[in-house]
């Protein structure tokens, strides 16, 4: 499964509008275009619309138009720091459903706890590869230098 990524598509797939979309009738909060949220949270459009069709944001449907709500706008931005720390979109749904299940957050704290630890266990076992492998790579380095100079080749 691939996720749509940010700023790395097309500038044509950005919204070129940011009108804002403000609603006072409901909830006497601002609501967000897709338009403001992409460009505030350098975002596509279709990612956006990607994480709305996952079920992690909701916004709200007036005709063919969303309102995102300042909730869903924080949900989207719990969703990119889910996801610039390796997170999947399963462990962030889990995230964002035990907040909601859980007003006092121990649930969410504790999951988050346990995910964290196995996140820093994967990445320092990476690292450890990475450095083994850099280490490697530069005695093949070192050692081909070596035998093209004793051949008389000048490498730079």
């Amino acid at each position: 499964m691939t996720t749509p990524h940010h700023s790395s598509e097309k500038p044509g797939a950005r919204a070129q509008s940011a009108a804002p979309a403000t609603d006072k009738r409901a909830t006497g909060a601002k609501s967000f275009s897709i338009a403001e949220l992409a460009a505030e949270l350098g975002l596509t459009l279709r990612a956006i619309r990607f994480y709305e069709a996952k079920g992690l944001i909701a916004p709200r449907r007036v005709g063919l138009s969303r309102h995102y709500s300042p909730r869903d706008r924080a949900r989207l931005i719990l969703i990119l720091r889910g996801k610039r720390m390796g997170f999947s979109l399963r462990d962030i749904r889990e995230f964002l459903d035990l907040y909601e299940a859980d007003p006092t957050q121990v649930a969410q704290m504790r999951n988050l706890l346990g995910k964290t630890h196995e996140r820093v266990s994967r990445l320092e076992a990476q690292l450890q590869d990475v450095q083994t492998s850099l280490a490697e790579l530069r005695d093949v380095e070192r050692a081909t230098r070596d035998m093209l100079a004793a051949r008389g080749v000048k490498v730079s």
